[in-house]
C-alpha cells in the first residue's frame, strides 16, 4: 500500500479540535493488486478506534462514500457498491490507499500438495507454454502457512497478491494457474486465486473444532497438542535426534570420512558391485533381500567426445526414495531432501571433459526404502542437444549402516489447526466458490471421508454465510502400479466417497482426474487438463464479460 496503515489524523466537529486518533488497520488480504468478487459488494474490515468514524469509497464513476463507525473493541466493517468487472481501481479507507485493484471472479483454491505444486514443478510438460504467457489481470493471494491451537484467528500473516508474470509464475499453484488461464479465456474478465493449501494434510486440519468433536480421537489429538511449550519441547528434542542421527551418519559413512572422498572423480571404483539403477526390486547392498536406512553410494562413467564436453549440461536423475546429492566429476551440482521433487542438477561448464566423466549420486534413506523411481528420466542432456541414457548398471557400495531415521511430528496435520489460521480469516472475503483437491493423506481412514468432507464444507459454508457456494472436488488422480493390487482399490475406493459427496450436494461437482495420474509418481504433472476441466464446470455458471 503507498500510505502506512499507521495514521494518526486530527478530527475536527463543529470547530473543535480533537486528539490524535488510533490507526485505522486493514487485514492483510485487502491490499495493493488486489482483485474483488464483481457482481456483489466490495467487503471491507478492519481495527481502529473504538467509536472512530471510516469512510471508505472507490474511484468507480458514480460511487459514493460510505461511513461506519467502530465497535467498542475497535472493529469495523462495510460495504461499498459492487464494482464492474474489469479495473483496475482505487479504494480509500480514511487516509489509507488501495491501488491497482481489479474486479472479477475471485476463487478460494485449497487441499494439500496437488493443489500447492507450483508450476516450476510441471515445467516438464509445460515450459514453453508458461514462458510464452503473462497475464496482469490473473493474480494470486498465498496464505502464508500457519497453524492456530487456540481458536481461529483474525487475520493471516501479511502477504501480497502477484500477477501472472515471469517473475512471479513459476510460485504460482499450477492448477490454479491453468483453470485461472482456461477461465480467463471464457469469461474475460480478471481472476484472482486465494491459494490455501499445505502438502499432506488431511481433511480434519481443515474443519472446525465445534465440527470435528463428532469424531472423539480427532478432537483429542488436537487436545494434545494445544500446550505450546509441549509442541516447542518436541521441536526441539526432534532437532536434537536429527542433528545426531546425521552426525552418526557422517562419522560412519567411508565415503565422506576415508582419506578419498567416493565422490572425486580419481577414485578407483573398479572392485564396486554393478547393479541396476531401476531394477524395480534390488537392494544396494548384496548381502541383504532389502534395502537399509544409511547412506548408499553409485558411480557411473560416461564418455564424451570433444564437442560433447563442451558448454553446460543437465544431469536428470528422476526420483529418488529418500534424500540425494550429486557431483559429476567430484563437482556438486544439487541436492534434494525428499523423494518427490524431480531431480534436475545442472552441470556447470567446464565441469565435463573429453573422455571418461564420472557422475556419482550419495543416496540416503532413513526409513529403508532407498532405490531410485521407474519410468522417470534418467540422462545427461548435453550443451550440443545430444542425450547419454544413465539407465542401466551403475557401480555401487555400501556406505553407512544406520537405524531407523528419528520420527517427526506435522502439526499442520492436527485436527482443526488450519481451519483456525488460514480459512476463517477469510471469511468476510466473496468468492465465486471453491475448488479444493486432498484427500491423499485420507485414504487410510477413507471410510469417514464422505462424512467429513460433507462436514467440512457445511463448515465453510457458515463461515462464509453462504449456504449454496459452489464446491468443485477434484477427483484422486490414479496412483500406485498395476501389480498393487490393494493399494489400487483403496485410492479407487476414495475415488467413490469423493464422488458420494458430489453426488449428494446439488451445489458441488466432481471434477474428473483419475485418468490424468501417473502411477509412479502421487503429483502427476498434467494440470493443464485438469485445470480446463475445472474452468469448464466453473463457466456454466459463469456471465461472460458484458
Amino acid at each position: 500500500m503507498k500510505i502506512s496503515k499507521y495514521i494518526f489524523a486530527a478530527a475536527a466537529v463543529f470547530g473543535v479540535a480533537f486528539g490524535a486518533s488510533a490507526a485505522v488497520t486493514l487485514p492483510a488480504i485487502l491490499t495493493d493488486g488486489m482483485v474483488v468478487q464483481r457482481g456483489v459488494p466490495v467487503k471491507l474490515w478492519g481495527t481502529a478506534d473504538p467509536g472512530e468514524t471510516v469512510t471508505a469509497r472507490s474511484n468507480a464513476k458514480k460511487s459514493r462514500a460510505v461511513s461506519v463507525a467502530a465497535d467498542s473493541l475497535g472493529r469495523w466493517s462495510l460495504e461499498l457498491p459492487a464494482l464492474k468487472a474489469g479495473g483496475p481501481y482505487t479504494i480509500s479507507v480514511n487516509d489509507l490507499k488501495i491501488d491497482d485493484v481489479l474486479s472479477g471472479d475471485v476463487f478460494l483454491c485449497s487441499g494439500q500438495s496437488n493443489m500447492e505444486l507450483p508450476v516450476r514443478r510441471v515445467t516438464d510438460m509445460f515450459a514453453d507454454e508458461v514462458a510464452a504467457y503473462e497475464n496482469i489481470s490473473i493474480r494470486q493471494y498465498a496464505v502464508p502457512q500457519t497453524t492456530a491451537f487456540h481458536g481461529p484467528l483474525s487475520d493471516t500473516s501479511s502477504a501480497a497478491w502477484k500477477p501472472c508474470t515471469q517473475q512471479n509464475v513459476m510460485a504460482f499453484s499450477a492448477l490454479a494457474y491453468f483453470f485461472a488461464k482456461e477461465l480467463y479465456a471464457a469469461t474475460g474478465v480478471p481472476v484472482g486465486i486465494v491459494n490455501a493449501s499445505w502438502g499432506g494434510t488431511p481433511v480434519e486440519a481443515w474443519t472446525s473444532e465445534e465440527t470435528i468433536a463428532r469424531w472423539p480421537a480427532d478432537l483429542a489429538k488436537k487436545k494434545l497438542y494445544e500446550d505450546d511449550g509441549y509442541r516447542e519441547r518436541i521441536k526441539k528434542l526432534e532437532g536434537e535426534n536429527y542433528a545426531r542421527w546425521n552426525k552418526q551418519l557422517y562419522l560412519s559413512d567411508p565415503g565422506r570420512t576415508g582419506d578419498v572422498q567416493w565422490s572425486d572423480f580419481n577414485l578407483d571404483d573398479s572392485d564396486w558391485d554393478t547393479v541396476d539403477l531401476l531394477e524395480s526390486d534390488w537392494a544396494y547392498d548384496p548381502r541383504s533381500a532389502r534395502h537399509y536406512p544409511g547412506s548408499h553410494w553409485l558411480r557411473r562413467h560416461v564418455s564424451l567426445d570433444a564437442g560433447q564436453a563442451a558448454g553446460d549440461a543437465t544431469l536428470r536423475l528422476g526420483c529418488f526414495e529418500g534424500a540425494d546429492s550429486a557431483f559429476v566429476n567430484g563437482t556438486f551440482v544439487g541436492t534434494v531432501g525428499y523423494q518427490y521433487p524431480p531431480r534436475i542438477y545442472k552441470v556447470p561448464a567446464g565441469v565435463l571433459r573429453e573422455g571418461d566423466n564420472v557422475i556419482t549420486v550419495r543416496g540416503i534413506s532413513g526409513g529403508g526404502r532407498a532405490r531410485f523411481v521407474l519410468d522417470k528420466p534418467y540422462k545427461l542432456i548435453l550443451a550440443d542437444g545430444s542425450e547419454v541414457s544413465l539407465e542401466g548398471q551403475w557401480r555401487h557400495r555400501t556406505g553407512a549402516r544406520m537405524p531407523q531415521g528419528p520420527g517427526m511430528e506435522f502439526y499442520h496435520y492436527t485436527p482443526v489447526v488450519l481451519y483456525d489460521a488460514m480459512i476463517a480469516p477469510l471469511f468476510n472475503v466473496p468468492f465465486a466458490g471453491v475448488v479444493w483437491y486432498q484427500g491423499e493423506s485420507n485414504v487410510g481412514n477413507r471410510a469417514e471421508y464422505a462424512d467429513k468432507l460433507t462436514a467440512m464444507i457445511a463448515d465453510w459454508r457458515k463461515g462464509f454465510g453462504r449456504s449454496d457456494m459452489p464446491f468443485y472436488i477434484v477427483e484422486l488422480a490414479d496412483f500406485l502400479h498395476k501389480s498393487d493390487v490393494g493399494g489400487r482399490r483403496a485410492w479407487a475406493e476414495m475415488r467413490a466417497r469423493q464422488a458420494e459427496v458430489a453426488d449428494a450436494d446439488p451445489a458441488a461437482t466432481l471434477i474428473r482426474n483419475s485418468d490424468l495420474g501417473e502411477w509412479n509418481d502421487i503429483h502427476p504433472l498434467d494440470k493443464k487438463t485438469l485445470g480446463k476441466r475445472v474452468a469448464e464446470a466453473v463457466t456454466k455458471s459463469l456471465p461472460v464479460k458484458k
